[in-house]
């Protein structure tokens, strides 16, 4: 490894609506290297600014304080400003140079997912189905967490272009009448009913409470992770009910995005919740329901479904971005809100 001193340091953030991470990148390699990758809670400070200053202070062994730094953060990016949807942080560019930095940048979280996918490799992904990634192809990106973040990485055969979007806010579709019915229900309660409705942690919720008065059943309050571990323990029919249908319109959703951008490359699953759930989504109604698209399901079925399992995948997209001094433009880093 190189000494400190030979170390040419950039700092990467990612901002969600509960945890906070950072890292320090190595640019003076031939590939983006992350060095001393913490995670904190995002209630903890009362800014960003803050939260880095108290990073930097524990990574001080690894050398001199970042020139340079990009933070990803799950909230719309507007003229080098955002705020967190799930979250009290208002954040700049102004901010940031503010503090120290001699160049910075916000770029939306999903957008530096995208930009991390070309680096992931064997443990850094959990696959779903028989279908092989295929390099060099346009994948599409979508993870449900706080919220549900949707991406893209475009390419035309000569070049890549990173697509953030609000794809989050895509109408729920549903399939069947149970679904249906979910859709009326939600309907009741939110009038439009976005794909985030359902597809993230407070959608979860949303979920179980719809299912629960569509059959006539109690349904006590619980948290997101409550509801995931009461179907995992298999202690609560209702809460295996909910898990079973969330993947299924996950499948479905996916699929959707594939046929949208033309994914040949793959879809892949960000966010806090695939990875946790990666053996009910193998063995759950996910991939049927993801090639299930009628005159299209030959085309979608070739293309892979894999969970992201690196734990620092935006922070390794955002020193990508970093190393490659490649400035990702508001227009272009649109972010998922709720």
């Amino acid at each position: 490894m190189s000494s400190s001193s030979e170390l040419e340091l950039g700092l990467v953030g990612d901002v969600g609506g509960t945890n906070v991470r950072f890292a320090l990148v190595d640019l003076s390699g031939a590939a983006p290297r992350l060095v001393g990758a913490e995670a904190f809670l995002c209630a903890d400070f009362a800014t960003l600014e803050a939260a880095i200053e108290h990073y930097l202070r524990r990574a001080k062994a690894y050398g001199p304080r970042p020139r340079g730094a990009i933070v990803a953060v799950a909230g719309p990016v507007t003229n080098g400003a955002a705020e967190l949807t799930n979250g009290a942080w208002r954040m700049s560019v102004s901010g940031l140079m503010q503090a120290g930095f001699a160049s910075a940048q916000l770029i939306n979280d999903y957008a530096a997912l995208a930009l991390s996918v070309r680096h992931l490799r064997g443990d850094d992904l959990g696959q779903i189905g028989p279908a092989t990634p295929v390099a060099g192809q346009t994948a599409a990106i979508l993870g449900a967490g706080t919220g549900l973040g949707v991406a893209a990485a475009l390419h035309d055969g000569a070049s890549e272009t990173i697509a953030a979007t609000e794809g989050g806010h895509i109408a729920f579709a549903p399939t069947g009448e149970l679904e249906i019915e979910i859709l009326r229900h939600l309907a009741g309660r939110f009038g439009r009913v976005s794909l985030e409705r359902i597809l993230s942690g407070p959608g979860l919720v949303n979920l179980y409470g719809a299912l629960g008065r569509i059959t006539g059943r109690e349904t006590p309050p619980l948290e997101p992770e409550e509801i995931v571990t009461l179907a995992t323990q298999g202690d609560n029919a209702l809460c295996v009910e909910t898990l079973d249908r969330f993947c299924a319109i996950y499948g479905s959703a996916a699929g959707d995005l594939a046929l949208t951008y033309g994914a040949r490359g793959g879809v892949y699953l960000g966010g806090g919740i695939a990875p946790r759930l990666l053996p009910w989504l193998r063995r759950s109604a996910f991939r049927a329901r993801f090639e299930a698209k009628g005159r299209f399901a030959a085309y979608v079925q070739p293309i892979s479904t894999q969970v992201i399992l690196h734990p620092y995948a935006a922070l390794l997209g955002a020193a990508t971005a970093l190393r490659a001094g490649r400035p990702l433009e508001d227009a272009a880093s649109a972010a998922h809100v709720a």
